[in-house]
């Protein structure tokens, strides 16, 4: 079984893919450029690839600081120290207009060629920082999209299924999925905005979530934040 793996080099997006070869499926890890202001992400998830052992990783380059209206693609302060509460509420302004659509399209062309019958993207409706396109609804409306609009699934030969393993979990409940499934925490990166070294701020909204979860697991993170 082939399947094409969304891939940031993320805590969340390491471990689907940590769980999508688990259960049998030849992986192509794909990630993106696209101008985001913590591109350190893409090292990460060229490591995580290689160390999960997918068949092949690329990556797609594009700006989307040409539209931004984002923290992650323009001159917007990162919200920093936000309250779980905050987080839950408005959408914030380190949401990328369209993201998720954008990265699944791209999926969608190569999971065709590749003649592989699944997309896995590790989307979370649980604790994360309220983007629309982490919604149960947004997925089962793409995976619609993605059998109408493909001529595999047209003409009867592949049916293209979304995998979103991780949608109901918390994050407490990744980070223990991922220890079971053997994730080194320390290849993996989550913060928006890193320092000129990489190094994770601590205090954004990623990173909250991030040392929130590890602290729910009882599990000691190796990344400093």
């Amino acid at each position: 079984m082939k399947a094409v793996c969304l891939l940031s080099g993320g805590l969340d997006s390491s471990t689907c893919l940590a769980l999508a070869r688990r259960d049998g499926f030849d992986c192509f890890a794909l990630s993106f450029d696209y101008g985001q202001r913590h591109r350190v992400e893409l090292e990460a998830a060229a490591h995580v690839a290689a160390s999960l052992g997918a068949g092949e990783h690329r990556i797609i380059r594009f700006d989307l600081r040409q539209f931004g209206n984002s923290a992650l693609t323009a001159d917007v302060p990162v919200p920093k120290g936000r309250s779980a509460e905050s987080m839950g509420g408005d959408i914030p302004v380190t949401y990328v207009p369209a993201r998720n659509t954008i990265f699944l399209s791209f999926a969608l062309a190569w999971a065709e060629v590749l003649e592989a019958s699944g997309i896995f993207i590790g989307v979370n409706a649980l604790d994360y920082s309220g983007y629309p396109d982490c919604r149960p609804e947004f997925i089962e409306a793409f995976e619609r999209v993605a059998n109408l609009a493909t001529k595999a699934a047209v003409e009867g030969r592949t049916r293209m299924t979304l995998h979103t393993p991780l949608i109901r979990l918390s994050k407490a409940e990744i980070v223990k999925l991922a220890a079971e499934l053997g994730l080194d925490f320390r290849l993996t990166h989550s913060c928006y905005d890193p320092d000129p070294g990489g190094r994770p701020c601590g205090a954004c909204d990623s990173c909250l979530l991030r040392r929130k979860g590890f602290e729910e697991a009882g599990i000691v993170d190796p990344l400093p934040l």
